[in-house]
């Protein structure tokens, strides 16, 4: 069997999964992250069955309201449920996390392994471009064209994706400089395998445990940006809800009614830091010289 191939075949190898799975396991904390992730989305997807208000329903006979039977987390100004509010800018904010986090790592992955495997002309434009967008005031701009554009929630996945990619990309091609001298990739080229799929097949594949990672903490950092630019107005807008814009409508109440802004930053705070914990589990369980990673692998 070629070299090439030996390596594809290793990446698919379910002993070397379960192996993985075993490290990350190890890791309590992990765990915890991922149980805290998982109970969020689930509130994101189905806490809406357990209110029969909507996050756009104003009730007129209860503004500002504290937490009660009939509003578990209370009203804002408006007599909007902030149970309801929450449900949908949780689901609103997952969304546009996991969107920019795939299409960044995706985009970095392709544009980062490419310029390294072509080298030359290909890898110093590719550099340019990459440094250029990297000194480039990019919250600004963020804020300018999501402010133009009426806080639509898909243009801001779309802004946050096209400034979010450069710092992965970097790193991705600095590891592939090292990959493209591999004798894999010398004998899929002397097989004919052109360099698109020598790209996609041999170069990112070896990737894997970088971009698992990068993937994960992408979410946080997106969490943060969408968070901060909502809070700052440039964000998601009314009559759209995600936990920014909940947090900007909190601010100014804290004292009067904190569980307006309470409620969407314990979920932030949630989100943020059970990310962080799978993120640190997966660095570590795919990392063979990583304290956990060496003792889950003489297990």
């Amino acid at each position: 069997m070629p070299p090439a191939a030996t390596v594809v075949r290793k990446h698919a190898n379910p002993g070397l999964g379960r192996l993985y799975l075993r490290r990350f396991l190890r890791n309590r904390i992990a765990v915890v992250g991922v149980v805290i992730f998982v109970l969020l989305v689930l509130f994101g997807g189905f806490g809406g069955r357990f209110t029969s208000y909507a996050y756009t329903d104003a009730d007129f006979t209860a503004l500002t309201q504290p937490p009660s039977g009939r509003h578990w987390f209370g009203t804002n100004q408006g007599g909007n449920d902030i149970y309801a509010c929450a449900v949908h800018g949780l689901q609103r904010s997952l969304m546009i996390a996991v969107s920019v986090s795939v299409l960044t790592i995706v985009l970095a992955a392709i544009i980062g392994s490419g310029a390294a495997y072509f080298g030359g002309r290909v890898e110093r434009a590719t550099l340019a471009v990459i440094h250029f967008l990297l000194i480039v005031p990019s919250f600004l701009i963020l804020a300018l064209v999501s402010h133009r554009l009426a806080g639509d929630w898909r243009v801001l996945i779309a802004v946050l994706t096209v400034f979010g990619w450069m710092s992965t990309a970097r790193v991705i091609w600095s590891v592939s400089t090292s990959l493209r001298e591999r004798d894999y990739v010398k004998a899929a080229e002397f097989m004919g395998v052109g360099p698109l799929r020598i790209v996609l097949r041999h170069i990112i594949p070896n990737l894997g445990s970088l971009l698992i990672v990068n993937l994960t903490l992408g979410v946080v950092a997106t969490v943060l940006s969408e968070t901060a630019l909502s809070f700052l107005g440039f964000g998601v807008q009314t009559p759209d809800v995600s936990l920014g814009t909940m947090l900007a409508d909190g601010a100014n109440t804290v004292t009067s009614a904190p569980w307006l802004f309470a409620f969407p930053a314990g979920l932030v705070v949630l989100l943020t830091v059970s990310m962080t914990f799978v993120g640190d589990g997966l660095r570590d369980a795919l990392d063979p010289t990583s304290v956990t990673g060496s003792a889950g692998g003489r297990r």
